[in-house]
């Protein structure tokens, strides 16, 4: 260093300088051999920078393909060629295709990562740069409803997987729902997973590989996977989320856009990303079931002013009954009038017990009869000047309470016309489907979107009405539940919606729930 910067600045060299340089470099050389012997894994301790690695390789690239164009155009002075402008421009074309295939193909860029990592260096990833961008992308979720589709894309990006879902569990039955995908086809039933599916990943807690799970790979042996995903060969990799002893959910990665192989380094890569997601996800889901019972708090304390308002509407109901049955004068007509206020004071009643408690309604299930229900509920629209239109099949019923049955349909009735221009009826069916009574409301009204029925429908406090509550849906889902039924919902912006409620039938020898 002392000789060239001499050179450097004074423009000459020292010559006595230069005469000492082969001795103090024969004396330097024993010092190495020793060193060199003591430390012989010397070179696996020598750590750089990747960033440092790529600066230099780029450097080096740009240095090898200016002498190649440097010998190139020599080689043309001396030998009197005419094609160095038909070479001048081959090259800017084949640069520019390159630079377009980079820039425009993930595939490529993909290819590029991992000859790179596999050629360059001892381990595939910079895990600090990989964990601090891993970080960022989950955090940059804008919204909870945002954040499983986040965590799809965080995960998948690790690996340079294109697609990917997102199933997390919902309820106590084992059922788990797609609840967000990236750049994958919607699935939009509930499946009930095997026991060896759950039971395998709390185990194990691996990163499942498919592929070896699809050749009967004796690793894999008592995990049982869902049908719909061994045979979609695009369903890579299955990630499971765990929660202490619980399965949060897990995530299935489409296939990596270059072959990576599922080794011991993206194993922990993956299964450290996602003991992160789970947080995550655990944590989103804990402040929203916060905040639903902030809101229902919030509506109990409403409540309250509602049942001292109904407590006045009861009370001048009752003197008004006293006074007509003292002052009738036509018992024709004050009979009726008697019948239609004592329902309505009994309906009032039983609302302000409800709202007060925060109870089912008392008393046992018992049969109810679903086809009087589908008549009451088109006799009340016709006097509405609305159509219902019905098609029945007769003596089935279901078990549970009369009017909370009632409810449930008249609710999905209502929403129908609601969603429906007034000349436009709505066709109400009820068929047996196996086990099941089946009713199914059809409209041709505005429609809905599939994120609103995926992640807002049945959840409290969300509505598309203007004046609406958003209490409607989910009290009915509820409700369906305890009765061991279920609702199903498909729909389209402006094309309408087909509600189908499904009931379990209620026979005479049928003991009362």
């Amino acid at each position: 260093m002392f000789v060239y910067s001499q050179a450097a600045l004074f423009r000459e060299f020292d010559g006595d300088a230069l005469s000492v340089r082969t001795l103090a470099h024969c004396a330097a050389l024993p010092l190495l051999f020793v060193a060199s012997r003591r430390h012989a894994d010397w070179l696996e301790k020598l750590h750089i920078s990747r960033m440092a690695v790529f600066h230099s390789a780029t450097l080096m690239l740009v240095g090898v393909y200016l002498l190649l164009v440097s010998a190139l155009g020599y080689y043309i002075r001396y030998t009197g060629g005419e094609w160095g402008r038909a070479l001048q421009l081959t090259l800017v074309f084949a640069a520019l295709v390159g630079l377009a295939l980079l820039v425009l193909s993930g595939s490529m860029r993909s290819l590029l990562k991992v000859y790179i990592a596999k050629n360059f260096f001892n381990y595939r990833y910079d895990y600090r740069e990989e964990w601090l961008r891993f970080t960022a992308t989950l955090s940059s979720g804008a919204s909870p409803q945002q954040m499983g589709e986040t965590v799809v894309r965080a995960l998948a990006n690790l690996v340079e997987s294109p697609s990917g879902t997102l199933w997390l569990q919902q309820g106590s039955n084992g059922e788990f729902g797609q609840t967000a995908r990236w750049n994958a086809p919607a699935h939009d039933s509930r499946d009930a997973m095997a026991v060896g599916f759950c039971s395998f990943l709390l185990e194990r807690a691996w990163i499942i590989d498919l592929d070896q799970v699809r050749l009967g790979s004796p690793d894999y042996q008592g995990f049982e996977a869902p049908k719909w995903m061994l045979e979609d060969k695009r369903h890579c990799w299955l990630i499971p989320l765990l929660v202490a002893d619980k399965v949060l959910g897990f995530v299935v990665l489409g296939r990596p856009r270059a072959t990576i192989e599922l080794n011991w380094e993206v194993r922990d890569l993956l299964k450290t990303a996602s003991s992160q997601a789970s947080a995550y996800l655990a944590q989103m889901q804990a402040a929203e079931a916060l905040l639903e019972a902030k809101k229902f708090d919030a509506f109990n304390r409403m409540s309250a002013f509602v049942v001292h308002d109904l407590k006045n509407i009861v009370t001048q109901l009752s003197l008004m009954m006293k006074n007509a049955k003292r002052l009738k004068d036509n018992p024709e007509f004050q009979q009726d009038m008697l019948d239609t206020v004592e329902n309505s004071l009994e309906k009032m009643r039983q609302l302000m017990l409800q709202l007060r408690e925060g109870e089912k309604p008392h008393g046992l299930s018992s049969g109810v009869d679903l086809e009087a229900i589908a008549k009451r509920l088109a006799a009340a629209a016709n006097s509405k000047g609305r159509r219902l239109e019905l098609r029945l099949a007769s003596q089935l019923s279901t078990r549970g309470h009369d009017e909370r049955v009632e409810r449930v349909i008249g609710h999905v009735v209502q929403n129908a016309f609601d969603a429906s221009p007034v000349e436009q009826s709505v066709a109400l069916n009820l068929e047996k489907n196996g086990s099941h009574a089946q009713v199914t409301v059809v409209d041709s009204g505005c429609g809905m979107s599939e994120e609103f029925m995926r992640q807002r429908l049945f959840k409290p406090f969300q509505t598309t009405k203007a004046t609406g509550m958003g209490i409607g849906a989910y009290e009915s889902y509820q409700y369906l539940q305890e009765l061991g039924g279920k609702i199903n919902v498909e729909s389209k912006p402006n094309q309408g919606t087909t509600v189908t409620i499904l009931l379990p039938l209620f026979h005479a020898t049928d003991q009362p729930l």
